[in-house]
């Protein structure tokens, strides 16, 4: 049987209607998940209320589960019988057959013969709810019914399924919980199986079924979850309320920033960031005492590739640089509420020296990068590309010229010294500092 594809079958039960549900449920390979025994004997006390006698819905629960475990069995027949085919065409292979004798090994059958009782339970109460006036009972039944849907990952929190996804060993997941949880271990949250070729594949599966019955039975929980997810969907996309920063290195307005993301925050921020449709975040370098500096750089995600093991590497480049007003943490990583800047203008005679100090500079700044040696030269434009022309109007950008941005970027400074220049708010303080760096760095190139 593929694993990366759900189980088909044709047999469809015309005169149960409602056991239907439980008949394609549990034929699809990657709805399962399980059931403990506490469940099972809560399930068993739901039959044995008193004053409930009605033996037509009994019956039709315990059709739907009967179908359901013929179902399974065929399933299972089949992934041995092709398991067994497999071994005769590579008797070398002992993983194949470690797989048929291991007893050790997730019973994936089992798996979907504990999930073919919820869902037949999920069957059973639709039916009570339509033909039974017994409120007591139903809402006992809802109530449990709703421990059902939850989230194992989300155990602390207790929620209840939302986007709901499946993985290969059967076990059924919130999808933004699953991912967090492989964020940090690429192994299944509950049986420990190695999930690193379902997270290379990235092949998340929905369990639209498994959305269905709780659209059915549980729509009021589900729309109070749908509620507090949108709710922290726009307060994650609000960049003026809390901006995510990543710390880390250096940033400037338009240069890129490429970036390998490996630490579990960091990949839940990049995510978020994606998730949300912000596609941005703040850069700064570290900090001892505040965890990371007062000013920073907002970075925009042009790209992300992932790695199988869950690394990514990501294309970025700079925004806008910003001050930080307050520092906070969110998950893991660390947050800020900032202030962008800009550069202030000037006019009259300030604005006729500003045009000859930025000619002057400039015309250094291409004086020292045609200085140096065609390795060096070849390596700066492969990573941060050509030197940027000269701006007819410096001031027209609120960050000042590109090709400042692009100097500081690659000139031999330590970080403190980049930081202090991109904290600047006037264009001719910054011109001054390149300057009086350019000097330095050309009389010791001389030498």
């Amino acid at each position: 049987m593929d694993r990366g594809r759900p189980l088909k079958c044709g047999c469809i039960l015309q005169n149960h209607k409602k056991a239907k549900l439980s008949v394609i449920i549990v034929t699809n390979y990657y709805v399962a998940t399980r059931v403990s025994p506490a469940i099972w004997q809560r399930i068993c006390g739901w039959f044995t209320i008193s004053n409930y006698k009605n033996a037509t819905c009994l019956k039709l629960f315990v059709n739907a589960l009967n179908v359901a475990t013929s179902l399974c069995n065929i399933i299972h027949m089949s992934q041995r019988n092709q398991m067994k085919r497999r071994v005769r065409k590579s008797p070398s292979n002992r993983n194949i057959q470690a797989n048929i004798t291991n007893t050790n090994a997730p019973d994936r059958c089992r798996v979907l013969l504990k999930h073919s009782l919820l869902i037949s339970l999920a069957v059973f109460l639709s039916w009570h709810r339509k033909h039974t006036a017994n409120t007591n009972i139903e809402l006992c039944m809802k109530m449990n019914a709703c421990d059902l849907f939850k989230c194992v990952p989300s155990q602390m929190a207790f929620k209840l399924y939302y986007e709901p996804v499946a993985t290969p060993c059967g076990h059924t997941f919130c999808l933004k919980c699953l991912e967090r949880c492989l964020d940090h271990n690429p192994n299944c949250p509950l049986c420990k199986e190695n999930l690193c070729e379902y997270l290379a594949t990235r092949a998340y599966n929905k369990t639209l079924l498994m959305e269905e019955v709780l659209q059915i039975f549980l729509s009021d929980e589900l729309a109070e979850r749908r509620k507090v997810h949108e709710e922290e969907m726009k307060e994650l996309s609000n960049l003026k309320q809390e901006v995510p920063i990543f710390v880390c290195t250096m940033a400037f307005p338009t240069i890129p920033c490429p970036l390998h993301v490996f630490e579990p925050r960091y990949r839940l921020m990049i995510r978020r960031s994606m998730e949300t449709g912000t596609k941005q975040f703040g850069m700064c370098i570290a900090d001892e005492l505040k965890g990371f500096a007062d000013y920073g750089c907002m970075l925009e995600v042009r790209d992300v590739k992932f790695f199988p093991d869950g690394r990514s590497v990501v294309d970025t480049k700079g925004v806008a640089r910003f001050k930080v007003l307050s520092h906070g943490q969110r998950d893991g990583y660390h947050t800020a509420k900032i202030e962008y800047l800009e550069d202030k203008k000037v006019e009259g005679n300030e604005l006729t020296e500003l045009l000859k100090l930025h000619d002057s500079v400039y015309d250094q700044a291409t004086g020292w990068f045609t200085s140096l040696k065609d390795d060096m030269k070849n390596q700066i434009i492969s990573h941060f590309g050509q030197l940027p022309g000269k701006d007819l109007d410096p001031q027209a950008n609120p960050n000042g010229p590109t090709w400042c941005w692009w100097l500081l970027a690659v000139l031999p400074l330590e970080n403190r010294a980049q930081l202090t220049i991109l904290a600047m708010n006037t264009l001719k303080d910054r011109l001054v500092a390149i300057h009086r760096v350019l000097i330095f760095v050309t009389r010791k190139h001389s030498r």
